[in-house]
């Protein structure tokens, strides 16, 4: 596996007819890989840890006196966010990027005990340490489900809310079976470049590749590759097993907050969904009725669905992604 790991780093794979980039090496704090735009670190202790939180905090020309804060993926971090940080901060907004403890530029830590009310009070802190009392926000994907506690928890500090093809509408638990984190850090520790391009490929562009997708591809495989995978894998375990045990789907219905929900209705992103009896399988992830159902929860809140569109509307078809943000912002 490691001379495989070595071929591939050099010379690239070709995978069902797709030829992979040159993937670089990537340590567990991307030490190597420049983001789009200055990064700046928040030190903090938590839970007997010292820790470093990256966030960009990008600052428009002409402000409009609005902030909004761009909450990433689990397979993803905040430079994902460039193009939609670009365009925000020429109409006037300060864009704040941060990457959660255990992704991205953020610290790596071991003995940490991952909770979506941990990550939203590390959220609250970057607003705390760049001194703003309010601001919109938006998540996508695991993103959401951060974003989604973080209102619950601080309503005070949201001014919309923002849920791009978030993970949590519906409760795994219901649907999959339990695994454990030590089975979940071996399967993180099999990721190789060619699974998670299979796996981005089926569930999130509908095996149609284009070249903008290789950077996201890039990141992550690129741990792969690297001595400290192992850290990050870890981590990634810890976060599964959060996502997995603590839904957010039966509190969505308190939210007061103006929401707004975009849908890509070609997406099937569940957590576990290999686990569960094959006959519940398909009744996992349904998008173009879980949007649906949230928006029928959430008081007041606005549905865009954007059709044939899988879990990476942001990435996928951003111009129908900016005009729906845009247009409930503004």
């Amino acid at each position: 596996m490691k001379y495989f790991r070595n071929i591939t780093a050099a010379f690239g794979l070709m995978v069902s007819g797709f030829m992979f980039s040159q993937v670089k090496p990537l340590d567990a704090m991307l030490s190597d890989y420049k983001y789009p735009y200055e990064v700046h670190f928040l030190n903090f202790k938590s839970q007997d840890e010292d820790l470093k939180m990256a966030y960009m905090d990008v600052q428009p020309q002409k402000p409009n006196g609005k902030t909004i804060m761009l909450l990433h993926g689990k397979n993803f971090n905040g430079a994902y966010w460039e193009k939609t940080a670009k365009d925000l901060s020429a109409k006037g907004f300060r864009v704040v990027i941060p990457d959660q403890i255990g992704f991205g530029k953020s610290s790596k830590p071991h003995a940490y005990q991952f909770s979506f009310s941990q990550l939203a009070e590390n959220t609250k802190a970057v607003l705390d340490e760049l001194k703003i009392d309010k601001a919109i926000i938006l998540g996508h994907s695991m993103g959401g489900m951060v974003a989604a506690r973080f209102t619950l928890l601080y309503p005070e500090k949201v001014q919309k809310l923002i849920l791009e093809n978030p993970i949590g509408l519906e409760d795994y638990k219901t649907f999959a079976s339990y695994q454990t984190i030590d089975k979940a850090y071996q399967s993180e520790l099999k990721n190789t470049a060619e699974t998670y391009k299979n796996y981005q490929l089926k569930s999130y562009y509908d095996n149609k590749w284009k070249e903008e997708y290789q950077p996201w591809l890039d990141l992550v495989a690129g741990w792969t590759l690297h001595k400290d995978y192992p850290q990050v894998a870890w981590d990634a375990a810890l976060t599964t097993d959060m996502i997995y045990n603590q839904p957010v789907c039966y509190e969505l219905k308190n939210i007061k907050v103006p929401t707004l929900l975009i849908i890509g209705t070609r997406d099937r992103t569940a957590i576990g969904k290999d686990r569960a009896p094959k006959e519940l399988q398909s009744k996992m992830g349904q998008y173009q009725v879980l949007g649906k159902k949230t928006q029928q929860e959430i008081a007041g809140s606005e549905l865009v669905e954007l059709d044939n569109v899988g879990h990476l509307p942001h990435i996928e078809v951003y111009p129908k992604f900016f005009e729906a943000l845009y247009h409930f912002i503004q």
